[in-house]
């Protein structure tokens, strides 16, 4: 059993990832902060679009997308605009089959949808994340207030087209006999079966191939023969064949078959949950809306309650570049804050953690 506790930061996919890691194995994840997510871009293809607009990563400050736009803040003071229809076109093909907003499958899920300006909107899903909170709150990390009924219905409202509209692509891709396995409706019992049968093979053949992979590197952190690389953007297989009782990696994705108890609700805008509130941080004022991320990882740590956050931050010699890291650091979870619109291996940084397993 693994001696470290983790808090994870990540996007709708990352946590389904994470959750099927708990379902299926020791982790080292205890505590899971799932973020909002309508889509992430390509970053090679962000990279000509800039070039498009004369621009290079190394040029951008901070971006962001907020009412039909998406806003480059530049270094030298300057602003850029351009539509989201246009920045759209860069978007990763496989957001376009994810059908949660919010994260359903984590502790807590957080975003600025439906909160005012200052302010993030967190979804209280689990007990462990309800306590969390109370907490947070009693020691004045945060405060928080309900959400309205209108602000609500706002977000409500904005999860649902997602998981209409992208539902829709995946009866299109099926028909076209595009596998999407993740939506399918099968009982554990047959999921298993189906899983007993699989190896890196059917997941290359089922989900990379396909353009469903969402890179989140969870396949390489579970195979045991460390026969996974991240390479190129998608996962690899070295040449060597898998153990024949060895499915973790087609287990684990968040693109193959989904536990009856992980499985988005497409009745469900939102997904579960014990409560939603509208929160702002107490203790920090660098980083996004509310600063609720940050601020939760750091009453985390300083209790005591995780040992480390797993959390994506940007390279310095590549801007908007990036990378997971775990630390224990507040000064470098403050400085990793705000929204990564790129994608990473998520749990890259937990292989080294594999030695603490007995």
């Amino acid at each position: 059993m693994s001696k470290e506790k983790i808090a994870m930061v990540g996007t709708p996919c990352g946590i389904m990832a994470a959750s099927k890691i708990q379902h299926y194995n020791d982790s080292p994840i205890y505590f899971k902060i799932g973020l909002f997510c309508m889509e992430n871009f390509s970053y090679l293809y962000f990279t000509k679009l800039l070039k498009e607009l004369d621009l290079t990563m190394d040029d951008i400050e901070k971006f962001r997308i907020e009412k039909g736009y998406a806003f480059f803040n530049l270094k030298n003071g300057d602003q850029v605009k351009i539509s989201l229809s246009k920045a759209k076109t860069v978007v990763r093909k496989n957001c376009n089959i994810c059908v949660e907003l919010t994260s359903e499958t984590s502790d807590i899920s957080v975003g600025s949808i439906g909160s005012e300006n200052g302010w993030s909107t967190v979804i209280v899903r689990t007990d462990k994340g309800e306590k969390i909170i109370k907490d947070a709150i009693k020691y004045k990390y945060i405060k928080a207030k309900e959400l309205t009924p209108s602000q609500l219905k706002l977000l409500e409202r904005i999860a649902s087209n997602k998981k209409k509209a992208n539902h829709e692509n995946i009866e299109e891709r099926e028909a076209k006999a595009r596998p999407v396995l993740y939506q399918r409706d099968k009982t554990d019992k047959n999921i298993m079966e189906e899983i007993s049968e699989s190896n890196f093979d059917d997941l290359r053949a089922n989900v990379i191939n396909v353009g469903a992979c969402v890179l989140c590197g969870a396949c390489e952190y579970v195979c045991p023969e460390e026969l996974i690389l991240i390479k190129n953007t998608k996962p690899r297989k070295k040449r060597k064949e898998c153990p024949p009782d060895c499915h973790n990696c087609f287990a684990v994705c968040p693109r193959t078959f989904t536990p009856v108890n992980l499985r988005n609700d497409l009745n469900k805008s939102i997904g579960d949950y014990k409560k939603i509130l509208t929160v702002k941080s107490l203790k920090h004022n660098k980083g996004q809306d509310g600063v609720v991320v940050t601020t939760i990882l750091d009453y985390l740590i300083t209790k005591g309650i995780v040992n480390q956050a797993l959390i994506v931050d940007k390279k310095e010699d590549l801007s908007w570049k990036p990378y997971a890291k775990l630390t224990k650091d507040i000064d470098e979870i403050v400085k990793a804050s705000g929204t990564k619109y790129s994608v990473c291996p998520v749990f890259k940084p937990l292989k080294q953690l594999k030695e603490d397993v007995i």
